[in-house]
């Protein structure tokens, strides 16, 4: 039987094979599920310990935190998501409309104003009249 150290490859020869994607992959998954361990996949298929982060980096579910991050979406967050859209936009369209019946009811009374000539509007920024106030007693 040969020794593990007559099996080791030499630099040039680990230079030269490449990985799939499907195996890298596949290595991935068993590191996430705990079927193997790193150091293992290193000393089984003679691979650098950076190699198969990199692998882990690139096909990993677990992101690590480099400005990217993983949303997981139950079906309930989903429907949720879309049930808050469908009520923000009834309420929009209810706004829309009160908005559409407040300048109709300005218009009307700006019309009733100049065809009456009555001061229908209470001002809001105008200055007391002589008669209300104090009385200076």
């Amino acid at each position: 039987m040969a020794r593990p150290d007559q099996l080791k490859m030499s630099t040039a020869e680990r230079r030269r094979r490449k990985f799939s994607d499907n195996f890298k992959i596949q290595k991935v998954r068993e590191i996430e599920t705990g079927q193997t361990k790193v150091s293992e996949i290193c000393s089984q298929y003679q691979v650098a310990y950076k190699n198969v982060y990199l692998w882990i980096d690139k096909f990993g579910s677990m992101k690590k935190d480099k400005g990217e991050r993983m949303i997981v979406e139950t079906q309930s967050d989903t429907r949720q998501l879309i049930e808050l859209k469908k009520r923000i936009s009834e309420l929009e369209r209810i706004i829309g409309q009160k908005q559409i019946l407040i300048d109709f009811q300005d218009k009307m009374i700006e019309l009733a104003e100049e065809t009456y000539g009555v001061d229908i509007k209470k001002k809001f920024f105008s200055t007391p009249s002589s008669t209300s106030g104090q009385t200076g007693k």
